[in-house]
């Protein structure tokens, strides 16, 4: 079997990112190479900086360069008022509307089990802990209106019960089976605004 060369191993991994199919991969690679010295030079210096000092908000669960992110480090966000969102493309679709100012929490997926993911995966523990401590008043549930998003957020309101706050979903605007990343902001903005008591 013949060895695959260099190009086509960055062709594969490229491929193997979300979104991307080995037609797209190609093309980029080729675009790539065809524009080194604008774009792939500078992309591979700055890929090697962000491998060192790119991390997880220990907080939130948001990308960072530092030790905390710039949501969670700003005197200017709401305290009392936490959205759960699923993933980080989650929290930057909501900021992207410009509308919401309060903190957020990332669980960083949905319960499966089939997939074997738990509360203990998702870090559902330590959300129920950070809302006692930061004093929250209201809780959003921004899940995505997907059967495994309406489960975890049926769970996460169990386990919120008996707590002095507000719990609050989307509202209209967000279709049912509809991903938060892939709606545009008016949308998205809309669902914010006419949120319901859960």
């Amino acid at each position: 079997m013949a060895r695959k060369n260099e190009i086509q191993i960055l062709v594969d991994q490229f491929a193997r990112l979300p979104g991307l199919g080995p037609k797209s991969s190609k093309r980029i690679v080729l675009h790539l190479i065809k524009n080194r010295t604008q774009l792939f030079e500078p992309l591979v210096k700055m890929m090697d900086n962000f491998i060192e000092i790119i991390d997880f908000c220990p907080i939130c669960g948001n990308v960072t360069l530092h030790s905390k992110c710039d949501i969670c480090s700003s005197d200017n966000r709401q305290s009392d008022v936490l959205c759960v969102v699923e993933s980080v493309i989650d929290l930057w679709a909501m900021e992207k509307t410009e509308m919401y100012h309060g903190q957020y929490h990332v669980l960083g997926g949905v319960l499966s089990v089939f997939e074997g993911v738990g509360p203990d995966e998702l870090g559902i523990p330590q959300l129920i802990a950070r809302i006692k401590d930061e004093n929250i008043t209201e809780v959003i549930l921004a899940m995505n209106a997907t059967v495994a998003g309406q489960s975890t957020t049926h769970f996460i309101v169990e386990q919120l019960e008996g707590m002095d706050l507000t719990i609050t979903t989307l509202g209209r605007g967000m279709p049912s089976g509809g991903e938060l990343d892939y709606l545009d902001s008016s949308t998205i903005a809309s669902a914010l605004n006419s949120r319901q008591e859960y």
